[in-house]
């Protein structure tokens, strides 16, 4: 697996992390969706750097100018509900990707530490041939792309995949290095080192899709 990992480089990225871990920041839920958008939009900006470009011509009103353009078919799937805020802004970029959906939960059968991840609800287009861009903000034990991965087997093999997180612990980037291709890019801002024992990434920030649209039932 490749694995680009944001910060450790200095970056306007740096900010818009600081700010979704802060507790006191964290409390505007709209300031909170933004920033996760825009570090989809830094993040998307540096995917489009590894994609195949073939030589264009574009006509202005003046005149013709070449250029090179992308000429991949991008599919951009996301884990709901967390996954929305990180995928708008992907999606500013990619504003030609078609769209996949995919809903996958911790269930804890026995209300103790131990889960497991449940996917219930799954659209998506035919991924043969395509780049398959993952996007969960939270990478923290890397069940959920694993369980994501197995869910797309049924609709094609793409060209590449590319995973899209914000923060993740080490054992996730590890798992998911185990389990995806080895030709799989990991772009993620933050990676943090513990693990509390129900699965949650420690220093983290909490639960992203809570502090994007409300706590859920």
């Amino acid at each position: 697996m490749i694995i680009h990992q944001f910060d450790q480089t200095n970056s306007i990225l740096n900010t818009f992390i600081a700010e979704i871990r802060d507790v006191e920041i964290q409390k505007d839920a709209m300031r909170f969706r933004r920033n996760i958008e825009r570090i989809g939009e830094v993040m998307a900006y540096e995917v489009s750097k590894t994609l195949e470009y073939k030589p264009a011509v574009v006509t202005t009103p003046l005149g013709t100018k070449k250029t090179s353009l992308s000429q991949d078919k991008l599919v951009l799937c996301s884990v709901l509900r967390a996954g929305l805020p990180l995928h708008h802004g992907i999606l500013n970029y990619f504003d030609g990707a078609e769209n996949a959906f995919i809903s996958a939960y911790r269930y804890h059968a026995n209300n103790d530490d131990d889960f497991k991840v449940v996917v219930k609800y799954f659209a998506a287009p035919p991924l043969d041939g395509k780049i398959l861009v993952l996007t969960d903000p939270m990478l923290a034990t890397g069940k959920t792309l694993e369980n994501v991965l197995k869910a797309l087997k049924s609709h094609g093999t793409p060209k590449q995949i590319h995973i899209i997180s914000v923060i993740g612990s080490r054992a996730g980037v590890e798992k998911v290095e185990r389990d995806f291709p080895s030709n799989t890019h990991l772009w993620i801002a933050a990676v943090d080192d513990t693990l509390s024992n129900k699965g949650y990434i420690i220093p983290g920030l909490g639960d992203a899709g809570d502090l994007s649209y409300g706590i859920k039932l």
